[in-house]
Order: C-alpha cells, then structure tokens, then sequence
C-alpha cells in the first residue's frame, strides 16, 4: 500500500514538474513570482486537503534537485513519517508545528514561525501540524518520497 502511495505520488510530481523543469533543463534561471505558483492537489499520502506547487525541478527523478511548496489549512496534521531524502524546509507564511519521532505528540511539538528553517535527514521520522493557513518551501535532491511511520 505504502509502494503505490509512492508511485502515484511520484507521478503526480512528474506531472508538476514538466513546466517547472524545462527552464533548469536548458540552463536558465527559473523565477516564481508569489503569486504565480500553481497548486494543485498535494499526492498521497498527504493530507486530501494539502496543496502543492512544483517551483523548480523534478522531484520524481533520480539526483534531480527540486524545490516545491504545501499550502497546508490550519489543524491539518501530517502524521508522523520518513522521507527517502534529505529536506530543507521554510516556513513562508503561518507557523508549523513539529515533532521527531515516530508517533504523533503534540506535547513534543515545536513551533516554527514564517522565516524559519529546518532540515530533516533522510529517514528521521517526524510530524508536522499547521497553526493557521501554513505554506513551507521544500528543496531536497530526489526521487522525493514519503512514507508513514504507522498505519
């Protein structure tokens, strides 16, 4: 189950990225201006209400740097999971609150305010909850993928 989580996730991906990857591909500088980011349906095993926006690469593809953003609704939790690469998160706008471990907790949670930054190694189980509308930036060198921790 998880598998085919992460192979429609990776097709999905692969289908945000085909516009956002063709200006990297021929070597020029790939600009987004805020407003213009398109979101779409963040895949599974995201949260249904989860958005996501493919700003530059391809997270799909093997050694691909990538950048995305999740527009995340206030309360909606991101259960605790693993991602098979490294990730570099900002905070544009809300706050997130996160976890390490491999159980949700909300006592455990800290808060992370528009500007801040995290990285998470690969295979380091965390959470994640949105306090208010939260958009992050992720930037990770794929395939990117997301795997939950428990059923």
């Amino acid at each position: 189950m998880k598998h085919l989580a992460y192979v429609a996730m990776l097709s999905f991906v692969g289908t945000l990225a085909a516009s956002a990857s063709s200006a990297t591909a021929t070597g020029e500088p790939t600009i987004v201006m805020a407003d213009a980011a398109t979101f779409g349906a963040a895949p599974k095993p995201y949260p249904a209400d989860t958005k996501m926006a493919v700003l530059s690469g391809d997270p799909s593809k093997v050694g691909a740097r990538y950048t995305v953003r999740l527009k995340i609704p206030d309360g909606t939790r991101l259960p605790a999971h693993t991602h098979g690469d490294s990730e570099d998160v900002t905070v544009i706008s809300g706050t997130l609150l996160v976890g390490v471990g491999s159980a949700f907790d909300a006592g455990k949670m800290i808060a992370l305010t528009a500007g801040s930054y995290a990285s998470i190694p690969s295979g380091t189980p965390h959470y994640a909850m949105a306090k208010g509308e939260t958009v992050v930036q992720v930037n990770g060198v794929g395939p990117a993928s997301m795997s939950l921790t428990a059923p």
